[in-house]
């Protein structure tokens, strides 16, 4: 979904100019008429989805300066491009000292006003990619870095953070590429061992040999090779938390030595003449059923039942499909900012195709898909055509390779006017508002009384998504909300989509 721009001048025709800017590259946009109207929206439901402020510095009641100084005290990161009919240099430093991403002057050209919404959001986006990857090096990335609100994902969240209170082994299942690893981070970000080491273990990686040198370590001479002193895995944790990455794959006598550890909290380095204390918290992870391998005779037993103290399992992507829209949104962003791309986002038709696919990779598997596309991205939004691999998929669904939809207020050739006026909805007599498809939403109930805000906000939405054929990146701008939360109302509405033929 492409980021929300919320426009705030209290002239209309310049916040029409700059909607028609903002909506023919792909932006859905909001307007406030002042800086406290502005305020109000950041502060309300709508303000989650806002990606941008584009502010006017010279407005009656609240200035445009103070505006922008109470943005950036409800969200630091963010992005305002500040514009003003009068510029100064005592201006543009006093704007930027203050938080500001970028300043024009008006009018400025669409290309201008493109290139900088365009700059200041892919700063933004490597800007938190930099800040995610500090609190990643620090042991300190929490639940709020997962992406998605899918119940079942709200589920892992809930199990975990019950988990970060204690010390508690605990076992993380799933299948491959899920984010086992994220969660296990998560996990120790959340504990009172943030901020301690989290070093991480590939089990299946580590050639059989060299197993129990690397995870407790040898001294100098200890084996043909061992050439000096070297510390093990677990010494290197110590203190914070060790992460045991598909642990099934360890070998039985590993296996062994492994127990030890959890048992006595203490290493037994190759060649030491004493065991070594250890203080370490240990999260394993694996996507085989170790309650089979057990059975079978691959995996102890009693290792087993140490590890498995206090389960999580993480569901397949296909089990969550509501989180791939925001996945998807994340990834397209990141790329963007990498690849010095410009891709809004993803046509209806296309999302809905790649919401129903299984993703036997999951989240690693449509990361890499996205990439691709955005890679291919020819246009504002991802189409059909750049994702190759699931042409028989978009074919079998029906959806063709075309443009996303128009936006429906352009500028002119010059940039400078806007032809189309703005639409009003009077309320009839019989208590109905009027629109330009002649339907109509009831206000009033058959005695006369208001109807509950749920009840027309549920006809607003479907009203809506007949108007635009189902298409619901357009359904989303005209009701002035994200994609999110348009499908999050969806769902409690209990409506669905109907595209026209």
């Amino acid at each position: 979904m492409a980021a929300q721009i919320l426009i705030v001048d209290d002239d209309p025709t310049q916040r029409r100019l700059m909607q028609a800017v903002c909506e023919k590259a792909g932006y859905p946009t909001l307007q406030a008429d002042s800086g406290e109207t502005a305020l109000s929206v950041l502060q309300s439901e709508q303000g989650g989805d806002i990606g941008m402020v584009m502010l006017d510095l010279r407005m009656p009641g609240l200035g445009g300066m103070e505006t922008l100084n109470r943005i950036k005290s409800l969200q630091d990161d963010l992005p305002v491009i500040v514009l003003t009919a009068q510029g100064g240099i005592d201006t543009v430093v006093e704007a930027m000292q203050n938080g500001a991403n970028d300043f024009f002057v008006k009018p400025a050209s669409p290309e201008r006003v493109i290139v900088s919404i365009n700059n200041a959001l892919n700063i933004t986006t490597l800007k938190g990619e930099v800040s995610r990857l500090k609190r990643k090096r620090d042991g300190a990335l929490g639940f709020r870095d997962l992406i998605g609100s899918s119940g079942a994902l709200k589920n892992v969240v809930r199990i975990g953070e019950r988990a970060a209170t204690s010390t508690i082994p605990i076992l993380i299942t799933g299948e491959s590429g899920v984010g086992k690893e994220m969660i296990a981070r998560a996990i120790q970000g959340s504990s009172d061992r943030a901020r301690k080491p989290f070093v991480t273990v590939n089990c299946g990686a580590i050639p059989e040999n060299l197993v129990e040198s690397i995870l407790f370590g040898h001294e100098k001479g200890s084996f043909t090779g061992a050439a000096g002193k070297h510390i093990g895995k677990f010494q290197e944790a110590d203190g914070g938390t060790i992460f045991l990455d598909e642990v099934g794959e360890l070998p039985q006598d590993m296996q062994v030595k492994l127990l030890r550890v959890l048992q006595e909290s203490e290493v037994d380095p190759i060649g030491a003449k004493r065991p070594i204390k250890v203080n370490v918290r240990v999260i394993s992870a694996t996507n085989r059923d170790l309650a089979s391998e057990v059975a079978q005779g691959r995996f102890r037993e009693d290792l087993y039942y140490r590890l498995n103290v206090f389960p999580v399992h993480v569901p397949p992507l296909r089990e969550r499909a509501d989180d791939i829209p925001a996945l998807i949104d994340h990834f397209i962003k990141r790329y963007n900012a990498e690849e010095h791309r410009s891709v809004r986002g993803v046509q209806d038709g296309v999302m809905d195709v790649l919401m129903r696919q299984p993703w036997p990779g999951n989240v690693r598997q449509l990361e890499n898909t996205v990439f691709r596309g955005v890679v291919l991205a020819e246009g504002n939004y991802l189409t059909a055509r750049d994702f190759p691999l699931l042409s028989a998929e978009f074919e079998a669904a029906g959806v063709e390779d075309g443009p996303p939809p128009p936006a429906k207020h352009e500028p002119s050739a010059a940039g400078s006017s806007i032809t189309e006026e703005e639409s009003t909805h009077p309320i009839t007599p019989e208590g109905q508002t009027e629109t330009a498809s002649h339907e109509s939403v009831h206000v009033f109930d058959t005695e006369g009384h208001l109807r509950s805000l749920q009840e027309i906000e549920r006809d607003l939405i479907e009203l809506a998504i007949d108007t635009y054929g189902g298409q619901m990146t357009e359904v989303a701008q005209r009701l002035g909300m994200g994609r999110s939360t348009l499908y999050r109302k969806l769902k409690d509405h209990g409506l669905e989509v109907k595209r026209a033929s």
